[in-house]
C-alpha cells in the first residue's frame, strides 16, 4: 500500500494548511493513523494520531492540541490533517503513516505504510 502526502507549502504565522495522506490499493481498513513530523536537527515526532480497537481514540502533542486536528474519509482513504494558528516552530516535514488491512490476489493482508513527506515552512 502506497500513501502519498499532500498539502504542505509555506505560509505567514497565524495561517492555516490541510495536509491530505491518501492510501491506494485494494484497502479493507484503516486501523490506526497518524501524522509526524521531523524538523532540521531533530528527531521525528508524532503530531496527532487516531488509534484504539474502534479507532476512536485520537492523540495529540501537547505542542499542537487546540490548533491542529486529524481526520478521516474512509470512502476516499484518506487522513488529513487540519493545521490552524501555525507557528515557526511548526517548520518541519509533515509525514502520514497509516497501518490496516488490504486485499491482493485473494488473501487479506497487513500494511504498515508511510508518506513521502511534504514541507511546512511558517514564517514569522
Amino acid at each position: 500500500v502506497q500513501l502519498q502526502a499532500s498539502g504542505g507549502g509555506l505560509v505567514q504565522a497565524g495561517g492555516s494548511l490541510r495536509l491530505s495522506c491518501v492510501a491506494s490499493g485494494y484497502i479493507i481498513s484503516m486501523n490506526a493513523m497518524g501524522w509526524h513530523r521531523q524538523a532540521p536537527g531533530k528527531q521525528r515526532e508524532l503530531v496527532a494520531a487516531i488509534t484504539g480497537s474502534d479507532t476512536s481514540n485520537y492523540e495529540y502533542a501537547d505542542s499542537v492540541k487546540g490548533r491542529f486536528t486529524i481526520s478521516r474519509d474512509d470512502a476516499k482513504n484518506t487522513v488529513y490533517l487540519q493545521m490552524n494558528g501555525l507557528e515557526p516552530e511548526d517548520t518541519a516535514v509533515y509525514y502520514c503513516n497509516i497501518q490496516g488491512d488490504y486485499y491482493e490476489e485473494k488473501h487479506l493482508y497487513e500494511y504498515d505504510s508511510w508518506g513521502q513527506g511534504t514541507q511546512v515552512t511558517v514564517s514569522s
